[in-house]
């Protein structure tokens, strides 16, 4: 019932923890590492940046993570990074030398964030072949001093780093196998393959999985959830393989969605844009494409585009495995295809087909590292100037991702022409009856879904008009 990582080349060991206490939590508290901050609590504001770092073979693969919600037992066997690792014998590293000099800093409270991300990045952290300013998308910065912040980015964009003693030290903790246990009530479980997970499921269909508790982790800090019993699958190493093949690609539940970005980049380039905008790089290296998928939001990312591709689901429990198409899967509000004692345990996209036109769009306030108001995914094949098949789906325009089947229907054996997708974008006014909130009303969503059909036209006809030609919301 212990945690223990390694921490500045030391073996920190914490016994019975709080299942659901945070890294943040214990940073700044027994540890004592108050350079890392809580801003939000929810993973946006980027104050609480460290680096976590897990052995691959003979090297370190370290990430960018946020401490305020992620649960103490997620870095068992791994190491962790904080800012007073770098300046550790008493003077700044380069990246913060440069950022003193350069005027970096203002008030200075998300100073050490920023610097966590782009210390990860200078010493090829996941995700560090992203520009500087993808990096620290999921850094804010309130004084609005991006400028200075962005040039020591550039400045110090790269940084040796001797990981051996850090490797010695994992590969030290590699055969420490973190016990399941129970906290003031609370039960959990660390499987470390998916047959232990089946049969801990099968055992307390009433878990609650957590992969990268970037949904999870806000029950706690910011609902102020109790939850009884949590079943951690970050370790369950047969979960965390990405196939690619001629016929498409498959993404294990364990795989992060830094991790697949390539993969799925691959696929269209669309798909790779959408992921760089899932939240900020801190959240992507933590959050899991089917765990995105397996919470069922109306307004997650990837499903409705997963949807438009004809995304397959496969669940597996104590009774084996079944696979269903991806649009299947949401039911209705909070309620998902995920019988007792089942887990979602990959998802197959496949290939689009050469003649196949897509376009994915997401409309948020912000930019980067935001909530779809609207997401709009569209597949259309085209063969001899006639539309044969057609897939859209939307996020954030019903209960679940749903496809619009008014839509599809008015496209499907008429010809691929401007007449033909007026007809189209008008159907598709009648296939959903958003609501209105924060992030766009109801009326705007309509209007939204059907120009965003639109930008599909105009980018086939060689005259796209630019994304930010409809921000913001």
């Amino acid at each position: 019932m212990a945690v223990r990582f390694l921490f500045d080349g030391e073996a920190v060991e914490l016994a019975s923890p709080d299942p659901t206490g945070t890294l943040l939590e214990t940073l700044r508290g027994p540890l004592r590492r108050t350079g890392t901050k809580e801003g939000c609590a929810e993973g946006d504001c980027g104050a609480c940046t460290v680096l976590v770092g897990e052995a691959q073979g003979e090297r370190v693969q370290w990430r960018a993570v946020n401490a305020c919600i992620l649960f103490l037992p997620m870095v068992h066997g791994k190491a962790v990074m904080t800012v007073e690792s770098l300046s550790a014998k008493g003077r700044l590293n380069p990246l913060q030398a440069c950022m003193a000099v350069n005027g970096s800093s203002q008030c200075g409270f998300c100073t050490p964030g920023f610097v966590m991300s782009l210390h990860g990045r200078a010493i090829g952290a996941l995700g560090s072949e992203l520009p500087v300013a993808d990096a620290i998308a999921g850094n804010l910065c309130r004084c609005t001093g991006y400028g200075p912040i962005l040039e020591a980015g550039e400045a110090v964009s790269s940084l040796a780093q001797d990981d051996g003693a850090v490797a010695a030290g994992l590969a030290g903790l590699a055969g420490d196998a973190m016990a399941s246990g129970v906290f003031e009530g609370r039960q959990w479980f660390v499987p470390r393959s998916s047959d232990e997970l089946v049969e801990v499921l099968a055992e307390h269909p009433e878990a609650r999985i957590v992969a990268g508790a970037t949904d999870l982790g806000l029950w706690v800090t910011k609902g102020l959830r109790d939850l009884d019993c949590l079943v951690f699958i970050g370790d369950v190493a047969d979960l965390k393989a990405i196939e690619e093949t001629p016929e498409g690609v498959r993404i294990g539940a364990g795989v992060r969605y830094a991790e697949a970005h390539g993969a799925l980049a691959r696929l269209h380039p669309d798909l790779g844009e959408l992921v760089r905008r899932i939240g900020g790089l801190q959240v992507r290296s933590s959050a899991t494409v089917c765990g995105n998928i397996a919470n069922g939001s109306p307004i997650g990312d990837g499903p409705p585009a997963l949807i438009a591709l004809g995304a397959e689901l496969t669940l597996r429990s104590a009774s084996g495995r079944r696979t269903i198409p991806l649009e299947d899967y949401f039911l209705d509000y909070g309620k998902q295809d995920r019988r007792a004692g089942e887990f979602v345990e990959s998802v197959f996209v496949p290939r689009p087909s050469a003649g196949t036109l897509v376009h994915i769009s997401k409309l948020s306030r912000r930019f980067d590292s935001d909530i779809s108001a609207v997401l709009g995914a569209f597949a259309l094949t085209v063969e001899a100037e006639a539309i044969t098949a057609a897939r859209i789906a939307f996020g954030g325009m019903a209960a679940t991702p749903r496809r619009a089947a008014g839509c599809e229907a008015a496209l499907v054996g008429q010809p691929f022409s401007e007449a033909t997708i007026a007809a189209a974008a008008e159907a598709l006014k009648g296939d959903f009856n958003p609501l209105s909130d924060v992030r766009g009303t109801a009326a705007y969503r309509i209007e939204a879904a059907a120009a965003l059909l639109w930008r599909l036209w105009h980018r086939a006809q060689g005259t796209a008009v630019s994304v930010l030609d409809m921000e913001p919301c």
